[in-house]
């Protein structure tokens, strides 16, 4: 997803993003949405088979 619409995902959901990295904001969201704040930290058997952020998530291990 790209950081522009990550961003507007963020706002929607009362996170200003600032400066935020990409990473950042992703777990910031993850964390308001009631995930564990996992977002890039390779863990290949995630549990949150719901997550949208989980291919790209797993993509980066």
């Amino acid at each position: 997803m790209k950081l522009e619409h990550i961003k507007k995902k963020a706002r929607a959901m009362g996170i200003e993003p600032g400066r935020m990295k990409k990473a950042d904001l992703i777990r910031a969201i993850q964390k308001a949405e009631g995930y564990t704040a996992c977002f890039g930290h390779g863990t290949p058997d995630c549990p949150y088979l719901d997550c949208c952020w989980r291919e790209d998530c797993l993509g980066r291990r």
